[in-house]
């Protein structure tokens, strides 16, 4: 029985590290124009339209954070890499390969909710 105490901590441990308190935001979603592409973002890194990134005013860089159409229930996960939009009422913008996935290319913005966990 000894060599289970150490087993246990272990997967106790785990279970505080991995849960975070989900949250979750709703509002409308862009996606950049190709005029950004090969752009540096806020983060340093060189913007390309065929990664599914994405732009939050205040998220850390490099959350992860999946995006659902509220339209059509369609989701995407997407990494924060820059910082934006700049839009009265929008919550995030997007790569085009993300909002491909949501199906929201023709229409441009679309009403979305997002969800991350937050890091304690």
């Amino acid at each position: 029985m000894k060599f289970l105490k150490p087993f246990i901590f272990l997967i106790s441990s785990m279970a505080i590290f991995s849960c975070g308190l989900k949250i979750t935001e709703s509002g409308k979603a862009s996606f950049y124009a190709d005029k950004f592409k090969g752009r540096q973002t806020a983060s340093g890194e060189i913007f390309r339209q065929n990664k599914r990134t994405a732009a939050h005013k205040s998220l850390p860089f490099g959350s992860r954070v999946k995006v659902t159409n509220l339209t059509n229930g369609k989701t995407v996960k997407v990494r924060i890499n820059d910082r934006g939009p700049f839009v009265a009422g929008r919550i995030i913008d997007l790569s085009k390969k993300a909002a491909r996935k949501l199906n929201m290319i023709n229409a441009g913005v679309a009403s979305v909710k997002i969800s991350y966990k937050q890091r304690r």
